[in-house]
């Protein structure tokens, strides 16, 4: 069979993301925990997410534009911070829970019943059952597009992180006691047990 040629330009944007979600997998999940000017606790889930460096260690992640702006967004530009955790298969019942729309003002953290631990340098607290988390300061955010697929890139500076003992030694994360988990295409989610090994070649 051959290769189908597609043009996003002319595709809707509708296929050209389940292109992009289908293909572009697995993706690593942050657990983004934000606070409201209010005082109110935001957790939510974003799969558009990665590491840019590690000095300064530095992360992004993505919010899909609409009007108004997601709380996640709206958060971290008002107060500079957040936090990101990472999502074990033990708390992913709890995480699909955050992805829901709520009312404004309402905090996932009480939706899900996780815990809403306190960091230590930034405001915005981090999930307490989570085995890997990280305070953040926002570096800049990017507003890409305006369309109704479109994003805002924020890229925030790691400040701080709290590693639960049992995963890590010698500043190593063991993924089988990390146990993490990764977002598919629709409604599927992948496990990180499965591995290989390749070392790189000696030039």
């Amino acid at each position: 069979m051959g290769k189908l040629i597609i043009d996003p330009a002319s595709t809707p944007s509708l296929n050209t993301y389940k292109l992009l979600i289908g293909s572009v997998v697995p993706r690593p999940i942050a657990f983004v925990a934000t606070v409201s000017a209010h005082g109110v606790f935001n957790l939510a889930p974003f799969s558009f997410f990665n590491v840019i460096c590690a000095e300064p260690p530095t992360v992004c992640f993505s919010t899909g534009f609409r009007l108004p702006e997601k709380d996640t967004l709206a958060n971290v530009k008002a107060t500079g911070e957040f936090t990101v955790s990472i999502v074990s298969e033990g708390i992913a019942e709890q995480m699909n829970l955050t992805s829901g729309e709520y009312p404004h003002g309402v905090s996932e953290f009480d939706i899900s019943g996780l815990t809403p631990a306190a960091s230590d340098l930034v405001k915005p607290p981090y999930v307490g059952e989570s085995l890997v988390t990280m305070e953040c300061k926002l570096v800049q955010t990017v507003e890409v597009s305006t369309r109704p697929r479109g994003g805002t890139l924020i890229i925030g500076e790691v400040v701080r992180f709290h590693v639960d003992e049992a995963v890590m030694e010698n500043y190593r994360i063991d993924p089988d006691r990390l146990r993490a988990i990764g977002r598919m295409g629709g409604n599927e989610y992948t496990r990180t047990r499965d591995r290989f090994e390749m070392k790189r070649p000696v030039v």
